[in-house]
């Protein structure tokens, strides 16, 4: 099947909406190969999956670009310090997303932003946001998004201003497995098996830089289920690293995490049916969960905190405060006072969650999925 899009289609269209050309070094070139002709060849993609595939993948050439420019003019950014920063992973569904947005809230930390994750830059003071372009461009997105998806936003809410994972900013290497939750794309997904994600997490790292060189005094909170599948790859370029990793039974998970993903690319596929994709799921998430643990026995357990979803759930401020106990931080009243109001503001009004899944919608049951959990050491 002839690609949906070409190689040099995409470049072009990420050049035309910047006015940049400089893509910096070459390495994302062959997992962009990849993925372009898996999409072509494998994900069924309709109209609608062909323009939304093209759009992320255009959106990761543009932040390159935006990141590219912003490096070339920022060379301070190599000076800049990045001291134990705190990575949140573990299974998708657990509990990241949450306790994320509530540690960011110390002013002390910082986190990801949406809008500068897609366009990466120094970070303006938060009162010249709504006059700077790139901010506009994706708060009108999201807005748009929002409008046309809602359901969505009440499974994972995403806004311009608020904190969000990082593997956006991996899509500048073309390295995520973010493209075969939403489609099928085997050969990227084996490709991507056997890569080495170092270059990725190097990139990762010196956009860190970039965009907290306004805030050096400030400890990067970062989150990303995927980082299970990188972490010799993170301690090698983090090696300070503090590690928090949340647990939810699985069968939840799984039946959560399906359910996100097909809400997240509704009408995309001809052929990405419901329980191809629980099993795509299964498998990822469990292989992504006994790779992460392999590697974890090589580090110090020092650097690592696990977190019970429950618990969670139940004390997030008492489990904010385990956190910090846990890696030897301080939590200043005024930290503790912006997690009070974090918690309630994330659960209500438009940030309030509401979602319903059963497993048995992805060809699941859940016997199939203890069982493959139970094949690498996981119990409930």
């Amino acid at each position: 099947m002839k690609s949906p899009f070409s190689i040099d289609e995409v470049h072009e269209a990420a050049s035309a909406r910047t006015g940049l050309s400089d893509f910096g070094e070459t390495d994302y070139l062959e997992g962009l190969r990849v993925l372009i002709d898996s999409y072509a060849r494998e994900a069924g993609l309709t109209g609608l999956g062909v323009a939304s595939t093209r759009e992320i993948v255009i959106g990761g050439l543009i932040a390159r670009l935006k990141s590219e420019a912003a490096l070339r003019d920022h060379p301070q950014h190599l000076d800049v310090p990045i001291d134990r920063p705190i990575f949140l992973t573990g299974l998708p569904r657990t509990g990241t997303t949450a306790l994320h947005r509530l540690l960011s809230v110390d002013p002390g930390h910082q986190g990801m932003e949406m809008w500068l994750a897609e366009r990466p830059q120094p970070r303006p003071p938060r009162d010249q946001w709504a006059a700077n372009p790139d901010y506009r461009e994706i708060d009108d997105a999201f807005a748009a998004q929002r409008e046309a998806n809602p359901d969505l936003m009440g499974m994972h809410y995403m806004d311009a201003d608020v904190v969000e994972e990082c593997w956006r900013v991996l899509q500048q290497s073309m390295r995520s497995i973010a493209y075969e939750c939403q489609c099928h794309v085997p050969s990227y997904s084996e490709w991507l098996r056997t890569e080495d994600w170092t270059p990725a997490y190097r990139r990762h790292r010196r956009n860190l830089q970039l965009i907290g060189a306004n805030d050096q005094d400030r400890r990067w909170v970062l989150k990303n289920p995927s980082h299970m599948f990188a972490l010799d790859e993170i301690m090698s370029v983090y090696p300070d690293a503090l590690v928090i990793v949340t647990h939810r039974d699985p069968k939840t998970v799984i039946g959560s995490i399906s359910s996100l993903n097909r809400q997240s690319a509704i009408g995309w596929s001809e052929s990405f049916s419901a329980e191809q994709l629980g099993a795509a799921q299964l498998d990822l998430w469990a292989r992504g969960l006994e790779q992460f643990n392999e590697a974890r026995a090589s580090y110090s357990s020092d650097q690592f905190l696990d977190v019970d979803y429950r618990d969670f759930v139940g004390d997030p401020i008492g489990t904010a405060a385990g956190v910090y106990a846990h890696f030897g931080l301080d939590l200043s009243d005024e930290a503790r006072s912006a997690m009070e109001a974090e918690v309630v503001a994330s659960r209500s009004g438009d940030r309030a969650p509401s979602h319903t899944y059963d497993l048995a919608e992805f060809g699941l049951t859940e016997q199939q999925v203890d069982d493959r959990f139970a094949e690498i050491g996981v119990g409930v």
